[in-house]
Parts: structure tokens; C-alpha cells; sequence
């Protein structure tokens, strides 16, 4: 049996005596593209971040490729992070002093990895091919949000997880948005985690999951 991409067991996570969540298990598979749906405060973001090793768990086990990483160092972490994680922030993240090229081209730098040829094919399939000499703060919201995806998608992670990443755009830049996330998960064999609240945007995913205090279940698909 083919070892999954991401495989999470019994994960679990509290704020002093309150449960955010618990017995969380979630399996994806490479070339999958997961979304997971819930109530506001049920702790999808969380989740994200316990994925990515951002923030603790207080149980359960997180492998990547088959590796435990949850207990690794910190450092440890970091690096894996950097090497094999795209996250899509919900806040963005865009450094103000560099440019839009700059900053889809940070991943690439860190890694010692320069590909100008690879950050100007993410900017095209985001429909930011013509924006690359700009600054931040030139940009809409919703450019500002698609700077931050393809920043994630760069360097061609194995995991991505993204937190709405169309919470800020008009549907057809979201459908846009949404389609370069499935044709890179599927290109380069990566898994996508997405949490959202659009409907639209869950209907795209491969599975939709919804996250409760007991854990993620199936969510039924509209007939």
C-alpha cells in the first residue's frame, strides 16, 4: 500500500480546560486536494497550524512521507518547513519592502534555489505575470492574496495547506485562484489541505471534510 503524503492520527488541542478539537485523523494522499469546512471558532486555523508544525498539539502524531514531524526540534521543524510546506496565509504575510517578484521569489532565495524562470510562471498562472516590479502596498486585496499563493507554490512543496485562500477575492479571480492550486497539487504530486468557508471552493476539492470538537468527518455533497 502506497505511504500517504500526510497522514495525522488522533490529533488533539486545547485552550487550558476547553477542547478545541479532538480524535482528529486525516489521511491525504499525493496528487489529493482536501477541503475542510466548519463553524467559525471550531479551530480550522488551528489545525492548519498544527499540520505545519506553528503550533503544538496536545496529542496525536503528524508524518509527512511517512516521517513523525511533530516531535522534531524546532530547528528541525523549520527547515522541513521550508523545504516541503506551502502555506497560504489568511493574513497574507507579503513582506512591504519587496516587490511582488521578491516575494514569490523569498522561498527560492532561502532554499538557495533562484529560478526567475519559475517565479515568473507562477506570477502567469495567477494572473500576475505584468505585476512583478510592484510593491505591496500598489496592490488590491485581492492581488495582495494572490501574491501570497503563489509565494506557496514556488518552490514546489509536497504539503500545501491554505486558509481561505479565496476569502478575499471576487468569484472569478477565486475560481482562477482555485484552479492554479488544483493544477499544481496534481503537476507536482503535493497534497493541498485547504480550509474555507465558500462553497464553491469546497466543491473543487477532491474531499470535503468538516471539522467538529469530536473530529473530521465526510461532508455530504450537494445532489
Amino acid at each position: 500500500m502506497t505511504t500517504p503524503l500526510l497522514c495525522a492520527t488522533d490529533l488533539q488541542r486545547r485552550h487550558g480546560e476547553t477542547v478545541v478539537f479532538a480524535q482528529v485523523g486525516l489521511t491525504v494522499q499525493a496528487g489529493e486536494f482536501v477541503a475542510v469546512v466548519g463553524d467559525s471558532g471550531v479551530g480550522k486555523s488551528t489545525l492548519l497550524n498544527a499540520l505545519a508544525g506553528l503550533e503544538r498539539l496536545d496529542g496525536g502524531a503528524v508524518h509527512l512521507q511517512g516521517r513523525r514531524v511533530d516531535t522534531l526540534p524546532e530547528e528541525a521543524q523549520a527547515l522541513l518547513r521550508r523545504e516541503h510546506l506551502g502555506f497560504v496565509f489568511q493574513a497574507f504575510h507579503v513582506l512591504p519592502h519587496l516587490s511582488v517578484r521578491q516575494n514569490v521569489a523569498l522561498p527560492l532565495m532561502l532554499l538557495q534555489r533562484p529560478d526567475a524562470a519559475r517565479v515568473q510562471q507562477v506570477l502567469d498562472a495567477l494572473g500576475l505575470g505584468s505585476l512583478g516590479e510592484r510593491l505591496p502596498q500598489q496592490l488590491s486585496g485581492g492581488q495582495l492574496q494572490r501574491v501570497a499563493i503563489a509565494r506557496a507554490l514556488v518552490h514546489r512543496p509536497r504539503l500545501i495547506l491554505a486558509d481561505e485562500p479565496t476569502g478575499n477575492l471576487d468569484p472569478d479571480t477565486a475560481a482562477q485562484v482555485m484552479q492554479a492550486l488544483r493544477q499544481q497539487t496534481r503537476e507536482q504530486g503535493a497534497a493541498c489541505v485547504m480550509v474555507t468557508h465558500s462553497p464553491a471552493a469546497a466543491a473543487l476539492a477532491d474531499r470535503v471534510l468538516r471539522l467538529t470538537r469530536q473530529g473530521l468527518s465526510p461532508e455530504a455533497r450537494p445532489t
